[in-house]
């Protein structure tokens, strides 16, 4: 994809900003009409159940893998160049930052993208848990707590200053990636069928899938042609949550694809939640609810920082381009879910997000 006729019209900074919201808004309409979140899916497995949820998530997973690996083959992107795949990759982040995220998700009743999305229909929780995250995101980041995470990513690290590809450590072609991606989305087909689902949620949950694959795409193409140098990213919120909070917070904020990105899924589901009629405040139900909401929030916020990416940076973006550390966090997040839904809520919370 050639951008140097739209690189000539504006700068660098603003276009990547323009891309960062055109994905936040195709992720944020998807993800509001589909229901995507992976709290609702992995309480949903963790409950012995196969439903609606966990057809959703598997469709976006698999469609992801699908449009990015096809974008890869086609020329359009290069995993090599992915901001994730190019730093050294934390195994021990991944495994202790994904069960923290997973059981933040859990106590939270979203990930944080979903919080963010519910947000835009007047969830007056999810705003207050969205900020809490966006603050100890920003905190593991740059702040007090960047030490502690500093210490635990650099327990176990992996070699060679870059992350490692699954597909290259297996010693599989590149082609096998749009096979998988083919597999998975056979089963979240066959699962969607067996529960009769309508079909606009398969169609908008394969939207989610396409939001991550056109941010690969946008921000490759724009490298391509850039002066200065531009990451190479796609769909995740805890970094951008960090940069949007700081934007408004310094005396020069700059532009750049995770600025447009947040405003983006906001503005996405704010008008998907308006054509459906579903704008209405929501507080909550107790001050039980209130302190368990935001310690997930603080935990899904250092979490996501420490390994590296959140419930859509690692589980579905990371994952689309088989970074190794990303496919460890996802299953950790699984399994810190499942642990926090059997020992708190005792399978007899709804699912709900």
């Amino acid at each position: 994809m050639n951008l140097e006729f739209l690189a000539d019209l504006m700068d660098e900074a603003t276009l990547a900003a323009l891309f960062g919201l055109l994905t936040g808004v195709t992720f944020g309409v998807a993800a509001h009409r589909s229901a995507f979140c992976l709290r609702a899916a992995t309480v949903e497995f963790a409950r012995g159940q196969l439903g609606d949820r966990v057809a959703v998530w598997l469709l976006t997973f698999s469609t992801a893998m699908i449009w990015v690996q096809g974008a890869q083959m086609l020329g359009l992107f290069r995993a090599e160049e992915a901001r994730m795949m190019a730093v050294t990759g934390s195994w021990s982040g991944a495994v202790l930052g994904g069960l923290m995220f997973g059981a933040g998700m859990v106590l939270a009743r979203g990930c944080s993208g979903r919080l963010l999305v519910l947000a835009a229909t007047g969830n007056l929780r999810s705003v207050i848990s969205g900020l809490i995250f966006a603050v100890v995101a920003q905190m593991s980041l740059h702040g007090w707590l960047a030490p502690l995470r500093q210490w635990l990513a650099g327990l176990w690290v992996t070699p060679g200053g870059s992350n490692v590809n699954l597909l290259a450590l297996a010693g599989l072609p590149e082609a096998a990636g749009l096979v998988i991606g083919l597999g998975f989305a056979a089963v979240a087909l066959w699962l969607a069928s067996h529960r009769r689902m309508p079909w606009p949620s398969l169609v908008f949950a394969s939207g989610v899938g396409f939001a991550v694959a056109l941010g690969w795409v946008l921000t490759f193409s724009l490298a391509q042609v850039a002066f200065d140098p531009i990451s190479v990213t796609s769909a995740t919120f805890s970094g951008p949550s960090a940069n949007f909070l700081m934007f408004f917070l310094t005396d020069s904020p700059a532009l750049d694809f995770d600025i447009g990105l947040v405003p983006g899924v906001f503005l996405g589901a704010l008008l998907s939640a308006g054509l459906k009629r579903e704008l209405r405040f929501q507080g909550f139900d107790g001050e039980s609810q209130m302190r368990r909401s935001m310690l997930g929030a603080v935990l899904m916020g250092f979490g996501a920082m420490l390994a590296g990416g959140c419930a859509i940076g690692s589980g579905v973006t990371g994952s689309s381009i088989f970074v190794a550390t990303a496919w460890l966090a996802l299953l950790c997040m699984w399994i810190g879910a499942g642990l926090t839904d059997f020992l708190v809520d005792q399978r007899r919370a709804p699912l709900a997000a």
